[in-house]
C-alpha cells in the first residue's frame, strides 16, 4: 500500500491484525478492508504488540543516500566544531585549510542536526536600522546603554542616557533591566530634559527590543539600534559611562544606594558646571541654551 499520512491509518491496522489473531485468515480480512493480502501480511509483520496498540506509520525518509557524508567527515566537522565553538563559516575554511574538501551547505547541515547550532529564537524579530542622523541639535540624536555590576553575586544596573549634540546627560540605579523599566527610564529622561527627543540610539540588548521601539514610537520618538558588531555607534555614551564610573561611582561605596545618591549628586555638575573639550570648553547646558 502506498504511503499515507492518514491519522487514522494506525488504528486500521491494529483492527485488522486483531482480526487475524480472532481467526480470520488474512485473504478475508484484506477484502474486509479493501486492501490486498499482502497488505496485510506486512502488517502482521511490523506488530509488536499483538494487535493490542496501534502500528504506527514508518517515515519514508530513506536510511541513506549515495552522496551522504563519510563518517569520518562528519567526525572532523563536530570535532573542529568543538574545539573552538567558531561558527559555521570558520569551521569550514579551518577544514578547507587542512584539506578536508566540504561544502559550507554540509558544515552547516551537519552541525544543525547534531545539535551544535543554536536556533534563532521565533519570538525575537529582525532590528532593521535606520539611517543615523547628523546630531545638529539637541534632541536629534539621544544615545542610551546600560552598565552592568556585579555585587555578592547578585547584578545591579546603572541606566544612562546621552544626548550626542549637547552632551546633556542622565543616569539612574535600576535593581533589573528589560523593555518596561527602559521605557520608564527613557520618559523620565524626557520630562528631565530641556528639549524633545527625536531619535533615540541603543545596542541590540534585550532591553531595548521591538516591544521598546514600538512604545518610543508611541512617543513620537524614533528608535535606532546600532549597527552589529559596532559599538563604536554608540561611542559617545559609552565615553560617558566610563567618565561617570571614574569621576562618580569609584568614589562611594559600592551598592546601589551609594550610586543613586552618588549619582543625584554627580549630574547637576555634569550638566551645568563641567566643562567639555567637545563642546569647546562649554557646558551641555550652555549648549542647549546656546543651539535650541
Amino acid at each position: 500500500m502506498a504511503y499515507s499520512k492518514n491519522p487514522h491509518l494506525p488504528r486500521v491496522r491494529m483492527e485488522a491484525v486483531n482480526l487475524v489473531y480472532q481467526g480470520w485468515n488474512q485473504r478475508k480480512v484484506a477484502r474486509h478492508f479493501g486492501l490486498g493480502s499482502g497488505t496485510v501480511s506486512k502488517w502482521l509483520k511490523k506488530d509488536r504488540n499483538w494487535g493490542l496498540r496501534p502500528i504506527d506509520t514508518l517515515s519514508s525518509r530513506p536510511h541513506h543516500h549515495p552522496n551522504q557524508l563519510k563518517p569520518e567527515l562528519v567526525d572532523a566537522i563536530v570535532k573542529q566544531r568543538k574545539k573552538r565553538n567558531r561558527c559555521a563559516e570558520v569551521v569550514h575554511k579551518e577544514l578547507l585549510n587542512q584539506g578536508i574538501v566540504v561544502s559550507l551547505s554540509s558544515v552547516k547541515r551537519t552541525l544543525k542536526r547534531k545539535g551544535l547550532i543554536r536556533k534563532r529564537s521565533h519570538l525575537k524579530r529582525w532590528h532593521f536600522s535606520v539611517a543615523r542622523p547628523v546630531a545638529v541639535s539637541p534632541g536629534d540624536l539621544v544615545q542610551i546603554d546600560t552598565i552592568h555590576f556585579l555585587l555578592e553575586g547578585k547584578i545591579f544596573y546603572v541606566y544612562t542616557l546621552l544626548d550626542v549634540a549637547s552632551r546633556w546627560a542622565c543616569a539612574k540605579v535600576s535593581m533589573r533591566i528589560n523593555t518596561h523599566n527602559s521605557l520608564r527610564f527613557a520618559k523620565e529622561a524626557q520630562r528631565l530634559a530641556g528639549f524633545k527627543f527625536k531619535m533615540i540610539q541603543s545596542d541590540h540588548g534585550s532591553e531595548f527590543s521591538t516591544w521598546f521601539t514600538e512604545h518610543m514610537g508611541k512617543l513620537g520618538i524614533s528608535h535606532r539600534h546600532i549597527r552589529v558588531r559596532k559599538s563604536n555607534d554608540n561611542g559617545h555614551i559609552e565615553r560617558f559611562n566610563r567618565t561617570l564610573q571614574e569621576e562618580c561611582l569609584n568614589k562611594v561605596n559600592f551598592n546601589p544606594e551609594s550610586f543613586q545618591r552618588a549619582i543625584n549628586e554627580y549630574l547637576p555638575y555634569y550638566n551645568n558646571e563641567r566643562l567639555h573639550l567637545g563642546l569647546h570648553f562649554k557646558t551641555p547646558l550652555e549648549c542647549v541654551q546656546a543651539i535650541g
